[in-house]
């Protein structure tokens, strides 16, 4: 009697282990590189080095983005790139010429991530798989 009892509560455990996970939203996997292409690739090009069609309305080249981690002594600056799509390091007021704001990318699931301090900070995931394609992208 004692190992039906056992089999029962097991068996009630993994029919709820069940239940939970059916009543689980599970969002599909974000694609970076389909994320840059509806939002960035107007600007920075196809190929991400700053020559898409509305580049031309900037008074300033807009960056070769193949070239973050050049830049960086060979290491994609994970963190910064983050910041600047954000619009944390931007500091743009409304008006001025500069990158638009990525506040879509805010909304939808939020993960812990490190983004390379050690630190694991609540973050969009929309925004780590754009960084990450970005990493991908470099020369």
């Amino acid at each position: 009697m004692h190992a039906r009892s056992i089999f029962i509560s097991l068996a009630g455990f993994g029919l709820l282990g069940a239940g939970l996970a059916a009543c689980m939203q599970l969002s599909p996997p974000v694609s970076g590189q389909a994320l840059y292409e509806e939002n960035c690739a107007v600007c920075h090009g196809p190929g991400g080095r700053g020559d898409g069609p509305a580049a031309g309305a900037y008074s300033q080249p807009l960056p070769d983005l193949t070239t973050l981690a050049a830049r960086n002594d060979g290491t994609f600056p994970m963190r910064q790139v983050m910041s600047k799509i954000d619009g944390y390091t931007r500091g743009a007021r409304v008006g001025e010429e500069g990158m638009p704001e990525m506040g879509a990318l805010l909304e939808g699931d939020v993960v812990r991530f490190d983004s390379g301090d050690g630190i694991l900070t609540p973050t969009p995931v929309k925004l780590i798989a754009l960084a990450e394609y970005l990493e991908t992208i470099q020369r």
